[in-house]
């Protein structure tokens, strides 16, 4: 037994009961939370059903479902009525059966139809698509008529559902201050396009752009035919002078100038050029002083012209001919009809020798040389050098016809 006032050992207090509430309290909450889920499905049920009924008949009204079929039991009073044999009465087996025929037909295959079962006409279809198509694609030239003028503007009727709009900036090269005296209303203009329709069926239209494509196809020509053309030095800069031709901007670089030393004099003076580059594309126009003098040059020959010069080199593949600031090429080939050996055999560097123009490509410049229609026999170069070269012109007019009828054949 412990001593009297010695400490009693800790021992664990009993827990405390939990607070619970009284089982009156208890069944009320659960009786108000029944009847809260009850209140709310059915205000759910009764907006999903109007949603339903309404959804209906908007479906009916635009035709996408009949008229609501009756639910099941719906106007039927008892089963007497639902299941009435009276419409049965005095039938028989085959008549409720029927006949074969009226039996419906499985898989029959439909028939197809053809354009000619529709009430088609083909001439309103393609009128209607002519009517509709699109005028004017991009490069397209259309001749149109002036129909009004804007401060920023002119309006064509190219005969499209909308006139095409020319901005001031495209009415032609260069800077055109009255439109109105230079487009009057009713002018008839041909025009380039330059954009497409848009949602408004209008398309952009430019005459500037025409001419410029003219002014290239013009320039493109005179390359190809070696002409020689003068312009006047418009302006200089570091690497040479500009000038204009056809409406197109020119460089003439110092390198291919007479006088490339003071090329800034050259302002205001006119000079005559050849085409050294042209590139619609790019838009580079290079021109060459230097290379007109050999244009000029070229001016002055044609095929079947016989001509001298002199041998300025000797190449296995033939003999390059000073003509005079120019030179032509005696291929081998066209030296003799005889069996060449070697070329110095016949002609070497320095000689003088006459020959038949049989090629002129002057854009290119290159020239064309013959002698072997100088020849009466095959050969005859090898052994009688100087009298064919003595009686060229005579030998030339024989062969100046045998060169007629050649082209005419290839014609």
């Amino acid at each position: 037994m412990a001593a009297a006032g010695s400490p009693q050992p800790n021992r664990p207090k009993p827990a405390r009961p939990a607070s619970q509430q009284p089982l009156q309290v208890m069944k009320i909450n659960r009786r108000e939370e029944q009847q809260t889920l009850e209140r709310e499905a059915a205000e759910a049920r009764a907006a999903a059903e109007a949603a339903a009924e309404k959804a209906r008949l908007l479906e009916e009204r635009a035709g996408l479902t009949g008229p609501p079929k009756s639910r099941p039991g719906e106007g039927v009073s008892s089963d007497d009525e639902r299941f009435d044999m009276g419409a049965m009465e005095g039938m028989t087996m085959a008549d409720l059966l029927g006949s074969p025929d009226d039996k419906p037909r499985r898989n029959e295959p439909t028939q197809s139809r053809s354009v000619d079962d529709f009430d088609f006409d083909e001439e309103a279809f393609l009128a209607a698509l002519d009517a509709n198509a699109p005028v004017g694609t991009t490069g397209e030239v259309i001749q149109g008529t002036v129909i009004a003028l804007e401060s920023d503007g002119i309006y064509v009727d190219i005969g499209g559902k909308a006139p095409g709009f020319m901005p001031k900036s495209e009415a032609g090269l260069g800077v055109v201050t009255n439109l109105r005296e230079r487009f009057p209303k009713g002018q008839k203009v041909y025009v380039l396009v330059t954009r497409e329709q848009n949602a408004d069926g209008m398309v952009t239209i430019s005459c500037r752009a025409l001419e410029l494509r003219k002014s290239w196809d013009k320039v493109k020509q005179l390359e190809k035919d070696g002409k020689v053309v003068q312009v006047i030095i418009s302006g200089f800069n570091r690497g040479g002078v500009t000038c204009d031709l056809e409406g197109l901007r020119g460089f003439i670089p110092r390198s291919q100038l007479q006088q490339g030393e003071n090329h800034q004099e050259l302002v205001g003076k006119t000079v005559g050029v050849a085409f050294l580059e042209v590139n619609s594309e790019t838009r580079k126009l290079v021109l060459s002083e230097k290379r007109a003098a050999v244009a000029a040059r070229f001016q002055d020959l044609e095929v079947g012209q016989l001509v001298e010069g002199q041998v300025a080199a000797v190449k296995p593949y033939g003999l390059f001919i000073d003509l005079g600031g120019i030179s032509g090429l005696l291929h081998q080939s066209a030296i003799t009809n005889g069996s060449l050996r070697s070329i110095r055999e016949v002609f070497d560097e320095g000689e003088r020798v006459q020959a038949l123009i049989t090629e002129l490509d002057p854009g290119r410049g290159r020239i064309g040389l013959n002698t072997a229609l100088l020849e009466g026999p095959p050969g005859e170069l090898l052994a009688e050098k100087s009298k064919v070269m003595s009686e060229a012109a005579d030998r030339a007019k024989r062969a100046q016809s045998v060169l007629k009828q050649q082209e005419q054949d290839a014609g």
